[in-house]
Protein backbone atom coordinates (compact mmCIF):
# COMPACT_ATOMS: atom_id res chain seq x y z
CA UNK A 1 0.00 0.00 0.00
CA UNK A 2 1.11 3.81 -0.92
CA UNK A 3 -0.34 6.61 0.64
CA UNK A 4 1.20 9.47 -0.12
CA UNK A 5 4.98 9.04 0.71
CA UNK A 6 4.50 6.25 3.03
CA UNK A 7 4.44 2.13 2.06
CA UNK A 8 3.37 -0.39 3.72
CA UNK A 9 4.18 -4.36 3.30
CA UNK A 10 1.77 -7.17 4.11
CA UNK A 11 1.86 -10.91 3.70
CA UNK A 12 -1.30 -13.03 3.53
CA UNK A 13 -1.34 -16.70 3.48
CA UNK A 14 -4.69 -16.33 1.64
CA UNK A 15 -6.23 -14.55 -1.71
CA UNK A 16 -9.70 -13.86 0.41
CA UNK A 17 -7.87 -12.18 3.35
CA UNK A 18 -5.42 -9.76 1.58
CA UNK A 19 -8.95 -8.94 -0.25
CA UNK A 20 -10.51 -8.28 2.78
CA UNK A 21 -7.41 -6.23 4.29
CA UNK A 22 -7.32 -4.02 1.07
CA UNK A 23 -10.85 -3.37 1.07
CA UNK A 24 -10.56 -2.62 5.15
CA UNK A 25 -7.67 -0.08 4.13
CA UNK A 26 -9.15 1.65 0.88
CA UNK A 27 -12.17 2.64 3.08
CA UNK A 28 -10.75 3.40 5.67
CA UNK A 29 -8.48 5.84 3.45
CA UNK A 30 -11.77 6.96 1.99
CA UNK A 31 -13.33 8.25 5.45
CA UNK A 32 -10.78 10.76 6.14
CA UNK A 33 -12.59 12.46 3.66
CA UNK A 34 -12.35 14.00 0.06
CA UNK A 35 -8.75 15.39 -1.41
CA UNK A 36 -8.34 18.73 -2.05
CA UNK A 37 -7.96 20.24 -5.71
CA UNK A 38 -4.41 20.67 -7.09
CA UNK A 39 -3.62 23.85 -9.31
CA UNK A 40 -0.18 23.55 -11.07
CA UNK A 41 0.93 24.03 -14.68
CA UNK A 42 -3.18 22.40 -14.54
CA UNK A 43 -5.58 22.13 -11.94
CA UNK A 44 -6.32 18.76 -11.36
CA UNK A 45 -9.79 17.90 -8.83
CA UNK A 46 -9.89 15.57 -6.54
CA UNK A 47 -11.30 12.74 -9.40
CA UNK A 48 -8.04 13.31 -10.68
CA UNK A 49 -6.02 12.50 -7.81
CA UNK A 50 -4.49 9.37 -6.25
CA UNK A 51 -5.02 9.62 -2.83
CA UNK A 52 -3.67 5.44 -2.26
CA UNK A 53 -2.55 2.97 -4.22
CA UNK A 54 -3.13 -0.52 -2.58
CA UNK A 55 -1.98 -3.54 -4.77
CA UNK A 56 -1.97 -7.10 -4.33
CA UNK A 57 1.03 -9.20 -5.95
CA UNK A 58 -0.57 -12.87 -6.47
CA UNK A 59 2.27 -16.22 -6.88
CA UNK A 60 4.12 -17.25 -10.00
CA UNK A 61 7.15 -18.16 -11.29
CA UNK A 62 8.08 -16.36 -13.91
CA UNK A 63 5.49 -12.99 -13.78
CA UNK A 64 3.70 -12.94 -11.03
CA UNK A 65 -0.09 -11.41 -11.59
CA UNK A 66 -0.76 -7.93 -10.13
CA UNK A 67 -3.95 -6.28 -9.63
CA UNK A 68 -5.31 -3.40 -7.02
CA UNK A 69 -7.10 -0.68 -6.47
CA UNK A 70 -6.14 2.92 -6.90
CA UNK A 71 -8.63 5.42 -3.64
CA UNK A 72 -9.16 8.55 -5.80
CA UNK A 73 -9.02 11.69 -4.30
CA UNK A 74 -13.08 11.78 -4.71
CA UNK A 75 -13.35 8.84 -2.69
CA UNK A 76 -13.87 6.43 -5.41
CA UNK A 77 -11.96 3.33 -6.34
CA UNK A 78 -10.23 2.18 -9.55
CA UNK A 79 -9.25 -1.33 -10.16
CA UNK A 80 -6.20 -1.74 -12.01
CA UNK A 81 -4.35 -4.85 -13.34
CA UNK A 82 -0.89 -4.61 -14.07
CA UNK A 83 2.48 -3.28 -11.89
CA UNK A 84 4.19 -0.60 -13.85
CA UNK A 85 2.35 -1.08 -17.44
CA UNK A 86 -0.64 -0.51 -15.00
CA UNK A 87 -4.38 -1.12 -16.96
CA UNK A 88 -7.63 0.31 -15.91
CA UNK A 89 -10.38 -2.31 -15.33
CA UNK A 90 -14.02 -1.64 -15.85
CA UNK A 91 -15.92 -2.81 -12.69
CA UNK A 92 -19.31 -2.48 -13.50
CA UNK A 93 -20.31 -5.98 -14.00
CA UNK A 94 -19.09 -6.65 -10.40
CA UNK A 95 -20.89 -6.03 -7.25
CA UNK A 96 -17.41 -4.11 -5.64
CA UNK A 97 -13.70 -2.79 -7.25
CA UNK A 98 -12.88 -5.41 -5.00
CA UNK A 99 -14.47 -8.62 -6.42
CA UNK A 100 -13.01 -7.63 -9.46
CA UNK A 101 -9.60 -7.88 -7.82
CA UNK A 102 -9.64 -11.31 -6.77
CA UNK A 103 -11.01 -12.15 -9.57
CA UNK A 104 -7.92 -10.91 -11.68
CA UNK A 105 -5.55 -12.56 -9.72
CA UNK A 106 -7.41 -15.89 -9.78
CA UNK A 107 -7.56 -15.95 -13.21
CA UNK A 108 -3.78 -14.96 -13.88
Amino acid sequence: MRKGSEVEHAQFDDLDEAVAAMRSRALEIRSEGPAKAVRSLRDYGPGDLVRARLQLTGRGLLRKPVAGVDVRGDGTFMPFRGGVGREELDPTNHETPFDLVRETLEAD
